[in-house]
C-alpha cells in the first residue's frame, strides 16, 4: 500500500490504472532525471508522478526513486516510462558508456553510486 499526501492508504496498481508493465523495458538501474519540459510542465494532479518529476532533477536511478518514494518497483518503472513517453523525464542506461567502446570505459562513478543506493534500501 501506498500513502497519499493527506495520510491515506491506496493500492499500488491505481497510480499506474491497474497496469503492472510498463511502455518500454527500464533497467532498474537506469537513471532518471527531469527534463525542462517536466520542471516547467505545472503541478500534476498524480502526486505520485509530482514527487518523482520534483525527486529527479537529479538523476536517480529507478530503483532509488522506488525506494525514496516508498513505491514498489514495478510502479516506479510503469510511472518513469510513462514520464518518458511524456517527454517529462529523461531515462540514461548506465551500461549505454559502454557499448561500442573498444576499450571498458573507465569512469564507474554512475554505478558505483546506484550500488550504493541499493545497498542503502
Amino acid at each position: 500500500m501506498m500513502a497519499t499526501p493527506d495520510g491515506r492508504r491506496v493500492r499500488p496498481y491505481l497510480a499506474t490504472r491497474g497496469r503492472t508493465r510498463p511502455v518500454q523495458d527500464i533497467a532498474i538501474e537506469a537513471l532518471v532525471s527531469t527534463t525542462q519540459d517536466g520542471r516547467t510542465h505545472g503541478s500534476d494532479p498524480e502526486p505520485e508522478r509530482e514527487r518523482i518529476l520534483r525527486l529527479c532533477h537529479s538523476p536517480r536511478s529507478v530503483a532509488e526513486v522506488a525506494a525514496i518514494v516508498s513505491m514498489p518497483l514495478g510502479v516506479a518503472r510503469v510511472l518513469v516510462a510513462d514520464l518518458e513517453t511524456e517527454g517529462m523525464v529523461r531515462v540514461a542506461d548506465p551500461h549505454a558508456a559502454f557499448a561500442g567502446s573498444e576499450e571498458p570505459a573507465r569512469n564507474l562513478s554512475v554505478l558505483e553510486r546506484v550500488r550504493d543506493g541499493l545497498r542503502r534500501l
